[in-house]
């Protein structure tokens, strides 16, 4: 398969005001590609580009909420008259939810497949006509640790990041044969602050959800910079799966060993991490 050269050629970018897009972002700078970067956050998007510009890439900004639509067909059209040359799109967006099922509304979970899966599935299906142009072009795509293993407690979650494995593979079967290629990204531990600013459900006790959220943050250990130059790679080289991070690895491999019952060795390490019901401790 035709390895990318992504110098001189445009990449889009979701969720790139912060995170792993933004370093995302920043790698395939380093690499002199032009950049369509996206998101909902304006001022995190102006932050990043300005940086880029400094550096001298060439930076377009298209903030847009790809829960809506219309307004991801709007912004997908701006990309396709600033970078008629688009070769690779990468979704870093997405958000989190903790809470059991009990916990949770239907709209508080129907909010994150919104947001995780199709603003994926959006964005994907308006670039892929500009993307076909290409000789050789890449759609990458981010899923999660959780979308090998689905633990207890995060279950909208991990709904979301399963479907977006579905959503990436079976449109690379689609896609056999042509000129664009299709992965996913399964991440682990990464640092970039998405448990702690994520959603949590509106039955769960603020400081019960902080301290969940932390304990799930303590977890991580890989920095967003280290994984951009792995997703980097993984579109470059037009993977089909790529794991970052050790417990990827080893989540990927329990599950084929014990489909039915790998959740017995995760529980323990991710006791504190879903525990969204035991009261605070009055100090």
């Amino acid at each position: 398969m035709r390895v990318l050269d992504v110098s001189g050629r445009s990449s889009a970018i979701t969720g790139a005001a912060n995170g792993m897009g933004a370093e995302t972002a920043k790698a395939l700078a380093r690499r002199g590609a032009e950049l369509a970067l996206i998101d909902r956050d304006r001022s995190g998007l102006t932050r990043v580009a300005d940086e880029l510009r400094a550096g001298g890439t060439r930076v377009t900004v298209h903030p847009v909420d790809l829960s809506d639509d219309a307004a991801v067909a709007a912004i997908a059209a701006e990309i396709k008259a600033e970078h008629p040359q688009l070769q690779s799109l990468i979704t870093c967006a997405g958000s989190s939810m903790l809470g059991s099922l009990d916990q949770l509304t239907m709209e508080e979970m129907r909010w994150l497949m919104d947001v995780n899966l199709w603003g994926t599935v959006s964005i994907t299906k308006e670039l892929l006509p500009l993307l076909r142009r290409q000789p050789a072009a890449h759609i990458t795509h981010l899923a999660s640790i959780y979308a090998l293993a689905a633990p207890a407690g995060r279950i909208p979650y991990a709904m979301t990041k399963f479907a977006v494995r579905a959503f990436s593979e079976a449109l690379r079967h689609e896609l056999e044969g042509s000129t664009v290629s299709v992965g996913a990204i399964y991440p682990a531990g990464v640092r970039t602050g998405i448990i702690l600013h994520g959603r949590y459900a509106a039955a769960i006790d603020p400081g019960v959800a902080g301290r969940a959220a932390a304990a799930q943050a303590a977890m991580y250990h890989m920095e967003p910079a280290d994984a951009a130059e792995r997703i980097v790679r993984a579109t470059v080289q037009r993977r089909a799966r790529t794991l970052i991070g050790r417990e990827s690895g080893l989540v990927d491999a329990l599950v084929r060993l014990a489909p039915v019952r790998y959740w017995g060795a995760m529980r323990a390490p991710l006791r504190e991490a879903i525990d969204t019901t035991t009261p605070m401790t009055p100090h």
